[in-house]
């Protein structure tokens, strides 16, 4: 049973959420992401937000909200080139 969703990201952005300036990850819209953030969502209780692959028990590498959903959304982000792309945006704030 699915009880976390985990997401790992950079420095710049662990660091956006963790100061709550950032409060949506996003993730493309892919047969990849669909499968993962769509199956089993009912049961998902907590987003994982993960710097990078930290070792195990390093907390200061660990961001944990409880889980609030997300949306279909068409961004322009430099990450993912110049064209507009659709992505889920996962809510990750308090």
């Amino acid at each position: 049973m699915k009880t976390r969703l985990t997401l790992r990201v950079k420095k710049e952005y662990f660091d956006q959420i963790k100061s709550g300036e950032k409060t949506e990850e996003y993730r493309l819209v892919t047969p990849y992401w669909t499968r993962r953030i769509t199956i089993g969502m009912d049961a998902v209780t907590t987003v994982r937000v993960l710097l990078g692959y930290p070792k195990s028990g390093d907390p200061e590498k660990v961001l944990e909200f409880p889980y609030r959903g997300y949306e279909i959304k068409t961004i322009t982000h430099p990450l993912f080139g110049s064209t507009p792309v659709e992505v889920f945006a996962i809510r990750v704030a308090k």
